[in-house]
């Protein structure tokens, strides 16, 4: 498999086989359930939809390592299965997690409403102040987890400290990616174990599928895996097409997204009827010059303070031509 150096070209032949499938540029969708057997001794190996290894899959698994700079890479059917899975593998009943106390909803209701049922205990952290989390520190304390950007106060942890802080004691340092995507931040290049994404977003960019991603070390994105093939968390053939399909575009989707955000960051940073905006890429922001120290950009995603009561910023959302509201990021709609 050819290596190559610069994200514009992986996005588009990282991960692609040799030889390719019957000559085809692009890979065909196997929509085959299952596979004939072919002497594997272990079952996670046997080529079948549900174990997240035909040639669809791995052909993403590979192009998303690449990506990343990472070891090894995994797909899964949403972000939620990447983030749930993650950090079922990660923690057994008993273990202890430290987690940023700003995080995208679904995993902040993944903590409190399921983790006491699975026997996971956590704590919440201030992720920009290092110096705090050794007191939250216990001796059951597996792993570290933060939002590369947060969702949605936009806020950039000390993301050096917390892989620093995860080698030091001997924790799995785990990172969404989503926010970001691996155009602006690569988290194997600072240290990171895992690296999660809601690849609906940004990776796919087209609003039209529901996946994830786990990019990481390759122990524990195997492990991580086998989790899956269990829990059946897997993304079909036609998604994983789709997906490949939507990454090919990712360099020129994130590079307009960088700078049509910021333009509008701005604009709103000096409009009268705007209170604060909360972006990492404005000089303003108490975040931007450790976002400049990590960040290739600084993403699509920002979030403002209409002046008036919670009934003008409603207003506002129904007034808007372009935007749509909907449930997610990271499409061309916007």
């Amino acid at each position: 498999m050819t290596s190559f150096k610069h994200i514009d070209t992986k996005v588009i032949h990282s991960g692609e086989p040799s030889p390719r499938h019957d000559n085809a540029v692009v890979t065909p969708i196997y929509q085959s359930a299952m596979f004939v057997t072919a002497g594997e001794d272990d079952y996670h190996d046997l080529k079948y939809i549900r174990l997240n290894n035909t040639p669809n899959h791995d052909v993403l698994h590979a192009r998303l390592a690449a990506l990343e700079n990472a070891e090894a890479g995994l797909v899964t059917a949403s972000g939620m299965a990447a983030i749930s899975t993650a950090l079922i593998t990660v923690l057994k009943s008993g273990d202890h997690l430290l987690i940023q106390d700003c995080v995208y909803g679904g995993t902040n209701d993944l903590l409190t409403d399921n983790f006491k049922e699975f026997g996971f205990e956590f704590d919440f952290i201030d992720e920009s102040d290092p110096a705090s989390w050794e007191s939250k520190l216990k001796s059951n304390t597996k792993a570290i987890y933060v939002e590369a950007i947060a969702n949605p106060m936009m806020s950039v942890p000390a993301l050096k400290d917390v892989t620093d802080f995860a080698k030091s004691h001997q924790l799995v340092s785990m990172i969404d990616n989503t926010f970001t995507s691996p155009y602006n931040f690569r988290p194997a290049e600072w240290g990171f174990d895992l690296s999660i994404h809601s690849a609906t977003k940004y990776l796919n960019g087209h609003s039209d599928i529901v996946a994830g991603a786990v990019i990481g070390r390759k122990d524990l994105v195997e492990n991580v895996r086998r989790t899956l093939n269990h829990l059946g968390g897997t993304l079909d053939p036609h998604a994983c097409f789709l997906l490949e399909r939507g990454i090919k575009t990712l360099s020129l989707r994130i590079e307009r997204q960088n700078a049509s955000a910021l333009t509008m960051a701005r604009f709103l940073d000096e409009h009268g009827k705007i209170n604060g905006v909360n972006y990492p890429g404005l000089v303003s922001s108490p975040d931007h010059e450790r976002a400049k120290t990590y960040f290739d950009g600084f993403g699509g995603m920002l979030s403002f303070y209409v002046r008036g009561s919670a009934d003008t910023a409603q207003q506002f959302m129904e007034h808007t031509r372009i935007p749509l509201m909907a449930p997610s990021l990271g499409g061309t709609e916007t």
